[in-house]
């Protein structure tokens, strides 16, 4: 008799498991989500790389080892996607705003193209940075010499 009421109260303890597990909206998720499962594992799996690898060392040493920094790393990104998910983390990207500063930016890249691509436009800019250029004509003040004698052999 006292076994049929252990397993009777194992069984309602089961039976209040399941009800809670269905009710929870991290275990549906996780159901439905094969990126999240996918992010759990890939974090247990580098989790328990760094700790073998990293097992019977101390931890400076360990931390020294570019293998146990990888996968702790790893692990890490894997961690964070998955709570991102389980939080409800952005569906979608969110639109980026372009300020002054990347109007700007844009201006001033096409007006150094503009003066690289016009002859006419490169003469303007520096006519007005350092002045007009003044038309440059050579005279000379002197006389040429006489041509020199020729010499008999």
């Amino acid at each position: 008799m006292a076994a049929k009421k252990k397993a009777a109260k194992a069984g309602a303890g089961a039976v209040s498991a399941g009800k809670a597990a269905k009710n929870n909206q991290y275990l549906k998720q996780l159901v439905v989500d094969a990126q999240l499962r996918e992010d759990l594992r890939t974090a247990v799996e580098s989790g328990s790389r760094a700790y073998r690898r990293a097992n019977g060392k101390g931890p400076a040493k360990a931390l020294d080892d570019k293998k146990v920094q990888k996968d702790l790393k790893e692990a890490a990104t894997s961690l964070q996607s998955a709570a991102s998910t389980l939080r409800g983390g952005p569906k979608k990207k969110k639109r980026k705003r372009r300020g002054l500063g990347s109007l700007i930016g844009i201006a001033l890249i096409g007006g150094i193209v503009a003066i690289a691509v016009s002859e006419d436009l490169r003469k303007k800019v520096l006519d007005a940075l350092f002045g007009a250029e003044e038309e440059f004509e050579y005279s000379s003040t002197t006389t040429p010499s006489p041509d020199p004698a020729p010499v008999a052999s």
